[in-house]
């Protein structure tokens, strides 16, 4: 979720993903699928997609093995093996939230009822397309657990666009082009990061608490545990407790 934190909004979706191991470890491995079969290579260096993947199942705790069978029996599928499109959604949640949800299918019509079911049972509303979209921007995030002048310095001396200190380390944005060159750029000048990720972050945010504040967790929560969903993000700036 996007809030005050991004450190904050990444692991709150970790520990989320703990309760659902075993759906999270499909969401990831679906997701490598999809990338090998559409980048055509198995080697994540030819493949920017397949890297993005990779990276995001490892900062989830996805056994490496279990990464690697996925690549090779993608490179090994044959005719009849499901092919997953990437889709997005669009909608809105209590106090006035945008939401904007990655999806991958093999079965559009599938997944855009079963979108909309949430979106009507939890309290939200389905917009169309390019509704919200417009409010979020793609960006790579990095999460360093040093937030010393000399990390933001090789931070911005390797690409970083921005970056926000927090009671956790530093928080940093890049282009999602120089992600890696940045993450590599940080790690050789002996600054170790923690976590390394594609996003969608909101141009502004809207302030929601109480009851806004909870049912918009059940509906985003409701919406990631729906097979197909792979990412769902928010502009919502919640505050601390109510993201515990």
């Amino acid at each position: 979720m996007a809030g005050h934190s991004k450190w904050s909004q990444i692991k709150r979706k970790k520990g989320a993903n703990d309760k659902r191991r075993s759906a999270m470890i499909s969401k990831h491995l679906r997701a490598i699928t999809a990338a090998v079969r559409s980048g055509g290579s198995g080697d994540p260096a030819g493949n920017l997609s397949l890297k993005n993947c990779i990276a995001a199942a490892k900062a989830d705790t996805v056994p490496v093995d279990n990464i690697d069978s996925a690549i090779k029996r993608a490179l090994g599928a044959g005719e009849g093996a499901a092919e997953y499109k990437e889709v997005s959604y669009e909608g809105y949640g209590p106090g006035g939230t945008a939401i904007f949800i990655e999806a991958l299918t093999d079965n559009v019509n599938r997944t855009v009822a079963e979108v909309r079911s949430v979106f009507s049972k939890k309290g939200g509303s389905m917009g169309n397309s390019g509704s919200v979209a417009w409010q979020f921007e793609k960006k790579g995030v990095l999460l360093v657990p040093d937030a010393s002048e000399a990390a933001q310095e090789a931070a911005i001396e390797h690409g970083a666009e921005d970056f926000q200190e927090s009671e956790d380390g530093l928080e940093i944005t890049a282009a999602p082009a120089d992600l890696y060159a940045v993450q590599d750029g940080l790690t050789a000048a002996g600054f170790p990061v923690e976590s390394a990720q594609m996003t969608m972050i909101p141009s502004n945010t809207v302030a929601v608490a109480g009851d806004d504040a909870r049912k918009l967790m059940v509906l985003m929560e409701a919406l990631e545990d729906l097979d197909d969903v792979q990412n769902v993000y928010s502009n919502a700036d919640l505050p601390e407790d109510e993201e515990e």
